[in-house]
């Protein structure tokens, strides 16, 4: 179990990270969590015909690690996720290990809110997401 951390223990620079490799069966619990049943993530004769030439991950798959991270790790328990920028820079594959990344760049603790940077990278260390958040740590008594 990670302790969280207030805002007033929040540094510039404090990061963390998770990896995780994309599992068909990821794929598939996450059409049916999100509705989103797009063939280019399901069906791999139609991905086939698209520039991924396969199929592919949803991109919201990787910004849900970040979320984990937030919420689990950096800030911690407790966080609320108020906004995320995100570009989706590479595709990511069944079988590809995604590494996502939180590292804190901005605190603003009169209004208890923290900017971070979000990305993720595959096996090859190729950025497939490059992004910024907005959090609000927890308080603590």
């Amino acid at each position: 179990m990670t302790e969280e951390k207030s805002i007033h223990e929040l540094k510039i620079g404090d990061s963390a990270q998770i990896s995780k490799t994309v599992t068909e069966s990821d794929i598939e619990l996450f059409a049916r969590a999100t509705g989103d049943f797009n063939p280019v993530h399901l069906d791999q004769a139609y991905a086939e015909k698209t520039m991924f030439k396969g199929r592919i991950a949803h991109g919201l798959l990787s910004v849900g690690l970040l979320s984990s991270i937030l919420g689990n790790i950096l800030p911690g328990y407790g966080t609320i996720y108020l906004s995320q920028e995100v570009k989706f820079l590479a595709p990511v594959r069944i079988g590809d290990t995604v590494t996502a990344r939180v590292e804190v760049i901005e605190l603003v603790p009169e209004k208890n809110k923290a900017k971070f940077r979000t990305t993720c990278i595959n096996q090859d260390g190729k950025m497939i997401v490059d992004g910024v958040a907005w959090g609000m740590p927890p308080k603590k008594e």
